[in-house]
């Protein structure tokens, strides 16, 4: 199934490596050089609605990658997904799900930039928080 107007189920020849069920492409705009995206080659709105096939040829596409760009554009990589339905559709936000492989280093342009600033970000657990939140698990 693809969706009008989703430029990732009309990806062409922006694909550089591909499976059965997914492929690899470039992201536009980047982060850094070397910020690929890996997804489903059926369009996929919500994490939970991938298969299980889909999924491990997604971890397939992304250990490829990562094992392709660490040693050569960073020391090492954050993969990352992310699920915003509350977000307008537009240049950084796209309804294909998709997985963020970008090459990190030491002190890189992420980090300078942003990161650095993450800490002020972060709070001890709280044991009453951690328990009324892993609740959610047991339901």
């Amino acid at each position: 199934m693809t969706e009008t107007n989703c430029p990732f189920c009309d990806s062409g020849d922006r694909v550089l490596k591909e499976n059965e069920h997914a492929k690899v492409v470039l992201s536009n705009p980047r982060k850094v050089p070397g910020h690929f995206l890996v997804l489903p080659k059926r369009h996929v709105d919500q994490p939970w609605d991938l298969t299980k096939d889909e999924l491990g040829d997604i971890f397939d596409l992304i250990f490829f990658v990562e094992q392709k760009i660490i040693g050569k554009l960073g020391d090492g990589c954050d993969v990352r997904q992310n699920y915003r339905p509350f977000m307008q559709r537009g240049n950084l936000s796209v309804s294909h799900i998709h997985f963020h492989v970008i090459p990190r280093a030491l002190e890189d342009y992420i980090y300078q930039v942003s990161e650095k600033y993450d800490t002020e970000l972060f709070a001890d657990l709280d044991p009453l928080e951690a328990r009324e939140v892993a609740k959610l698990l047991q339901q």
